[in-house]
């Protein structure tokens, strides 16, 4: 086994919940073993720290998996993806819910989420993909699902040394697999669609628009396959316009309106946000409420700023189209995106275009992607819902 020695202090940040150990943070290694097995970590003066596995690949060098000396075997990952699953069932969740949400749950790398009969998965770390078939069987036994589909086939793996990959892992996966979700029947699309397949991330904030949405007219933008739409209709909206540049999330979505009796209030628009937004500028359109989630502008803290400047702009087109006494829902799934950087962005664009807006709310991912508080970048979601007042 691996034996790592952290520099001196490094490892405070560890025990208050940091579960990553950067190359760069360790004084020495000693031991043997292979990429990806489990070392053991220890700090400058020799007390245990945790036990994680390793990749002298990455710059991550070591996730933590435990923070006591136990044998990181089968019963190990059993027990885990058990608890895992049973914190979200004591919340209510059944039918679609993230099951395992990586480091979060202790389990560093690892992606379960639940489509129902069906599971996706993500394996984006070495030490995980090492153990893929274990976990595979595991997953099995607990869930007893009818397939199992890999959506690994994400950029991340790079650095591992891993190449990304997608496919059925376990059973037959159908090209679309059918929920429910706040009381509506949804098309997902477990092999092409994005990340493992749909956002579950945003469930309950699709939900939120009960609130806001009766009688309104609703753009909602980066629709993907129409959850914030869906929802939208059914709660009251008199009409909805869903617009996304994938024509294929667009025919997902009106299925899934065709099943819910929704196909008459749901208009779906294939086009680039950023130049829709101007086009209705320019053609005097307005409405009584605007749903922003688009896909992250920075993936990385360099581009931060790049990144920034992307939300802002729709943020501005945003504000212009919004009636006075209307509701924007403005989001960024960024984890380099912190929630002040994100409020001063909002500020600065309301200054811009100048529109007084007040701040309703400001929400999260949902409870099933809970984050090990010490863990900054597991809280990633930050949605504001903003009321754009009338005295200007």
């Amino acid at each position: 086994m691996y034996i790592l020695t952290l520099k001196k202090g490094e490892e405070r940040r560890i025990l208050q919940g940091e579960p990553w150990i950067y190359a760069n943070e360790v004084a020495k290694i000693e031991g043997e073993g292979k990429q990806g097995d489990v070392c053991k970590v220890l700090a400058s003066d020799g007390r245990f720290v945790c036990l994680g596995y390793i990749n002298h690949l990455s710059k991550i060098i070591v996730r933590v998996l435990s923070y006591k000396e136990e044998p990181i075997d089968e019963g190990f990952f059993y027990e885990r993806i058990k608890r895992a699953n049973e914190y979200r069932l004591k919340l209510g969740y059944s039918n679609n819910y993230r099951v395992v949400f990586g480091e979060s749950d202790l389990l560093p790398a690892l992606i379960v989420d639940k489509f129902g009969d069906y599971l996706s998965c993500q394996f984006l770390a070495l030490g995980m993909e090492k153990r893929k078939q274990m976990i595979v069987d595991i997953l099995v036994r607990i869930f007893n699902p009818k397939g199992i589909y890999e959506r690994s086939d994400v950029s991340v793996r790079k650095k591992e040394g891993l190449q990304e990959i997608k496919g059925v892992l376990y059973g037959e996966v159908p090209e679309r697999v059918l929920i429910h979700e706040n009381g509506l029947d949804i098309y997902v699309d477990l092999r092409e669609g994005q990340k493992t397949g749909y956002f579950l991330d945003q469930k309950e904030n699709r939900d939120n628009l009960r609130h806001y949405v009766k009688g309104a007219r609703v753009l909602d933008c980066f629709c993907n396959l129409g959850g914030f739409s869906l929802c939208a209709a059914k709660h009251g909206a008199s009409s909805v316009i869903s617009a996304d540049v994938s024509q294929r999330a667009l025919d997902y979505l009106m299925e899934s309106a065709k099943l819910n009796g929704l196909q008459n209030i749901i208009t779906p628009v294939q086009a680039d946000v950023f130049e829709l937004l101007r086009k209705y500028r320019k053609e005097g359109e307005s409405f009584d409420l605007i749903v922003l989630d688009p896909p992250a502008f920075t993936k990385s803290k360099d581009t931060v700023k790049e990144g920034l400047r992307g939300y802002k702009d729709i943020n501005i087109q945003a504000l212009k189209l919004l009636k006075p006494g209307g509701f924007l829902i403005t989001c960024s799934c960024s984890q380099h995106v912190s929630v002040r950087q994100f409020t001063d962005m909002i500020a600065q664009s309301s200054i811009e275009c100048g529109k007084r807006v007040k701040l309703v709310e400001l929400r999260a991912q949902g409870k099933d992607h809970a984050s090990i508080l010490g863990y900054d970048e597991g809280v990633y979601l930050k949605v504001a819902v903003l009321y754009l007042l009338n005295d200007k």
